[in-house]
C-alpha cells in the first residue's frame, strides 16, 4: 500500500478501494459501511487494502 492510497483510505475510503480493486463487492461494501458511519467504512477499507493484493478479486 503506497502513501497516496493510505491517505485516500483515511479521507475517502471507497475511493481507495476502487483504485485498488475496481467496482466490485469490496467497493460497494466500503460505500455502504462509509454511509452508515465513517469509522466502519474506514476500518473495513484499511483491512481490505492491507489483506488483499491489488487486482486479486477484480472480475473481468
Amino acid at each position: 500500500m503506497n502513501f497516496i492510497r493510505l491517505l485516500l483510505v483515511f479521507f475517502l475510503p471507497p475511493v481507495a478501494v476502487y483504485m485498488q480493486f475496481g467496482v466490485g463487492h469490496y467497493f460497494w461494501i466500503s460505500v455502504i459501511l462509509t454511509l452508515l458511519g465513517f469509522v466502519p467504512g474506514l476500518l473495513y477499507s484499511l483491512y481490505i487494502m492491507a489483506a488483499r493484493p491489488p487486482g486479486l478479486s477484480r472480475l473481468s
